[in-house]
């Protein structure tokens, strides 16, 4: 996992963001993310990759881990 860029606080999730992390960490998958959101899975995916990039790790997993880890879900 790399160094995640929210440990300095330079990121700053949105209620959306927060909202899919919540839902990836209950199981739930990006098509059903989409359709309980009013979204496309393509969207949802984006917004994943978005999310995990910004906590500078490189999966949806590393990014729910660490989001609980930091006690942001």
């Amino acid at each position: 996992m790399r160094r995640a860029v929210c440990a300095d606080e330079e990121w700053a999730p949105t209620r959306l963001d927060l909202e899919i992390l919540s839902l990836l960490a209950r199981g739930q998958t990006s098509d059903a993310i989409g359709r309980r959101m009013g979204m496309s899975d393509r969207t949802v995916r984006r917004r994943i990759r978005t999310i995990a990039d910004d906590l500078g790790v490189d999966s949806s997993i590393e990014a729910v881990v660490l989001a609980v880890r930091l006690g942001l879900i």
